[in-house]
């Protein structure tokens, strides 16, 4: 029998309210690590659902220029990824939302699969989105996940074909994590019939949920990804609030995603 999903759960309770799930990232470490955890509550207290709280890692493939400049900062400052747990365990002591890590698979791999899932699920965490890692690679992940029932996120792209696409599906528990190719300002019609071509395949695989993030910045962006998508993502616009304003300024922008009053 399989864990019960904790980010799955999330969805499912935001489902029931009639919207997408709200999911806000931050790097770890940035602007320091309490400030990570305080920044995260403030999310969960003005609407986030899933907290996505990212590793730093010395070469990001597929972060911005934003995230990239929070992460080497948060490295400069000598960020060791041991103290991920304390961040997840500071945040879920202090709010109800599903914390979740998001990490290149090299910082796993040098700590020990099994130790760094006991120590996740320890801290209270749901799960791992895992941006390089493919099912084919991860037999070590799916035995210490179902060891700790934590929940195992893959990512899907316009790319993936329906072999890969059905594979990535049954692999992943809570939810999967659709890419999209950017477009350039302006080109939003052309990235979001993408986005959503993406999500309907994976639905088609048979996800239960399918959630995306497309540069997401302002509640109208929610809505239109919303309209197809089981949650949405949010990362380079909540690190750019932090950055700017501080813990209120991303409290603030993640109740105008959600669509509710700021509590800051």
């Amino acid at each position: 029998m399989s864990p019960v999903s904790k980010s799955g759960a999330a969805i499912a309770a935001a489902r029931a309210e009639g919207r997408p799930a709200l999911i806000c990232y931050l790097p770890a470490g940035f602007p320091d690590v309490q400030g990570t955890i305080d920044a995260a509550v403030a999310m969960a207290e003005n609407g986030a659902d899933i907290i996505e709280v990212g590793i730093p890692y010395s070469d990001p493939v597929m972060d911005g220029s934003v995230i990239q400049a929070a992460t080497v900062q948060s490295l400069v400052q000598g960020f060791k990824v041991a103290q991920v747990f304390d961040i997840v365990k500071g945040i879920t002591e202090r709010c109800s939302a599903t914390v979740m890590i998001m990490t290149y698979w090299n910082p796993v791999l040098r700590m020990g699969v099994d130790e760094f899932a006991r120590r996740l699920a320890e801290a209270g965490g749901a799960g791992l989105i895992t941006p390089d890692l493919v099912p084919d690679e991860a037999a070590e992940w799916f035995e210490a996940s179902d060891k700790y029932g934590l929940d195992r996120v893959f990512l899907v792209a316009p790319s993936s074909t329906e072999a890969r696409m059905k594979a990535t599906v049954a692999a992943s528990r809570g939810f999967v994590y659709c890419v999209s190719i950017m477009g350039v300002t302006g080109a939003r019609d052309t990235v979001s019939d993408a986005a959503a071509a993406v999500v309907a395949a994976a639905h088609a695989a048979g996800a239960e949920n399918a959630c995306v993030g497309l540069g997401v910045s302002a509640r109208k962006h929610v809505e239109e990804i919303g309209a197809y998508s089981d949650g949405v993502i949010v990362g380079t616009a909540l690190v750019a609030a932090l950055r700017d304003g501080g813990v209120e300024a991303v409290g603030r922008l993640t109740a105008e995603l959600s669509g509710r009053a700021a509590k800051v």
